[in-house]
């Protein structure tokens, strides 16, 4: 494996890095208010990239691939662009990576992405040509090999793009995760990032069972707002589940009438969770890092990481 990347820098020295999360407004043309997202995340020195999701939950979005090279220019911030096969086959993804690799991004997250019944243009046809280790593969060939998957050869520049999986510490029975993550490290992948996990001990036990794969792993946490947003990923994202306790306390926070005390318990319960929650995963060998899903909320991602490296 070589590191292209910034954010494959970072994991090679055996920092414990951090990165963030960016999401192009549904069926929109503008990216300003994701460019200063991005900017705000680059002022945060320990984040090294973040992701600019590709349809997420099949709703339609600005192309991830025009999307993360206008933000990385006009951010400065190095971006990792998420690439799902529901929506493409193998022609069409091996065109997109050259054309990432062309506009100079670094690293791409392969995903199988969900089906597009589930999001805003239900009726589409998906494609599904390759899952998500074929698309891992398909990278190798192009950086290692100069291939595509028909053993074309790719003219030009060499293609240097780091890839990396997406992995859920949710998953049940999560033996059957764990051998798709072997098979994914088998065809390439360099980095997993993981859906968001609010059970500590759910993510403690996935690190464990990861360990012999030696893929560093970035654990996705997501400090919610508000109950609204807890209880919306405990009930409709997709290998997601809140632990009770967490959303009867923020079932609590409703209570307060008092919308800047509110505001001001919500963060304080977030910084507090998430500090121990990130000191505690730091501890495994399989964890390379943090993924940070916290898109517009800056109060507190900051402190979190703060407390964490103190």
């Amino acid at each position: 494996m070589e590191a292209f990347s910034n954010l494959m820098k970072g994991i090679a020295t055996g920092k414990f890095v951090y990165s963030g999360e960016l999401e192009p407004h549904n069926v929109c043309t503008e990216v300003t208010s994701v460019i200063e997202w991005a900017k705000t995340l680059k002022g945060i020195e320990e984040i090294l990239a973040a992701n600019v999701t590709d349809n997420p939950q099949s709703f339609t979005a600005m192309s991830s691939l025009a999307a993360s090279h206008i933000v990385q220019e006009a951010s400065g911030l190095e971006l990792v662009y998420q690439l799902r096969t529901a929506d493409r086959n193998r022609m069409a993804l091996a065109s997109d990576i050259l054309g990432a690799a062309a506009l100079g991004l670094k690293n791409i997250l392969a995903l199988t992405g969900d089906h597009t019944t589930m999001g805003n243009t239900p009726h589409c046809m998906p494609v599904f040509d390759l899952d998500s280790a074929h698309l891992v593969d398909l990278v190798h060939k192009m950086v290692y090999e100069g291939t595509d998957l028909a053993g074309n050869e790719v003219a030009g520049p060499r293609v240097e793009i780091n890839v990396g999986v997406a992995g859920n510490p949710n998953q049940e029975p999560m033996e059957i995760e764990i051998l798709k993550m072997e098979r994914k490290a088998e065809v390439g992948a360099e980095f997993i990032q993981t859906q968001v996990v609010f059970d500590l001990d759910i993510a403690l036990e996935y690190l464990d069972a990861l360990e012999y794969i030696k893929v560093p792993t970035l654990i996705g946490i997501f400090p919610p707002r508000s109950f609204g947003q807890a209880s919306f990923f405990d009930k409709y994202v997709s290998g997601v589940t809140v632990p009770k306790d967490f959303l009867d306390t923020f079932a609590g926070f409703k209570e307060i009438e008092d919308k800047a005390k509110r505001k001001e318990k919500i963060d304080e319960f977030n910084i507090d969770y998430f500090v121990n929650f990130v000191k505690e995963i730091k501890k495994k060998k399989a964890c390379a890092g943090c993924h940070v899903m916290a898109v517009g909320y800056p109060d507190v991602i900051e402190p979190i990481i703060a407390g964490v490296e103190k």
